[in-house]
């Protein structure tokens, strides 16, 4: 399985430390680009969060999914413990966990109901966790999900500054590209569309794209539109 935040930095598949998933970061950087803006103050500020967004992956991972991965661009004396609270899981298994308080009681009941659309129609398993680290329940959500490699884990955090992260697993990367990713994360989660929209709005627009991405059939062209 591997995990993507967006925007991050230059890691790829199979070349990198392996995690607890038996899979390494996937790479958005190369992939990614700011669309032009006539605010010239606002595409700096756009680079400056990819920045510092890269530099932040091995934080947000540890307190995610406690993964092993390169530190690429952090110190590994940098590096947070992870984190393991399975006593913030939910006691009734449900595939959103909302820790963090991002969404309202109907937004969560309209997301749990997709995801088992989307589950029951096309075989793979979304699963979220909305978190502000380090209140999380960590590396506790892997067995509590069950997370395989038709899993897909959209970990909402918005702690450095990109809200949208992925962890995806080997089959999924077989059937999506991974620019559906990167482009996924820079038009829903990027820091300016998340503050004027809010969280769960940016949350609600990732899990439907998703769902139209799934249901594509696979082929050259599937998921080339984030909708």
């Amino acid at each position: 399985m591997a995990f993507v935040q967006f925007p991050c930095s230059s890691l790829t598949l199979r070349t990198t430390s392996r995690s607890v998933f038996t899979a390494a970061p996937i790479s958005a950087s190369s992939k990614f680009s700011v669309q032009s803006s006539a605010n010239n103050k606002t595409t700096k500020t756009t680079n400056w969060v990819a920045s510092f967004n890269s530099k932040s992956l091995s934080f947000l991972l540890s307190g995610a999914l406690s993964l092993s991965l390169s530190l690429t661009g952090v110190g590994v004396s940098e590096a947070k413990v992870g984190v393991n609270k399975p006593e913030l899981l939910p006691k009734e298994f449900t595939y959103v966990i909302d820790v963090a308080g991002f969404l309202s009681d109907g937004q969560e009941r309209r997301l749990v109901q997709e995801i088992a659309n989307i589950e029951k129609d096309t075989g793979f398993k979304l699963r979220l966790l909305a978190q502000n680290y380090p209140d999380t329940p960590g590396l506790a959500i892997k067995d509590y999900w069950q997370v395989d490699d038709r899993t897909i884990v959209f970990v909402a955090d918005p702690t450095f500054g990109n809200i949208l992260n992925f962890n995806v697993g080997a089959t999924v990367d077989l059937d999506i590209p991974r620019s559906f990713w990167s482009r996924l994360a820079g038009k829903y989660g990027n820091i300016f569309y998340w503050k004027e929209k809010g969280e769960d709005a940016s949350i609600e627009a990732a899990v439907m794209a998703i769902s139209n991405c799934l249901r594509e059939p696979v082929g050259p062209n599937n998921c080339s539109e984030v909708k």
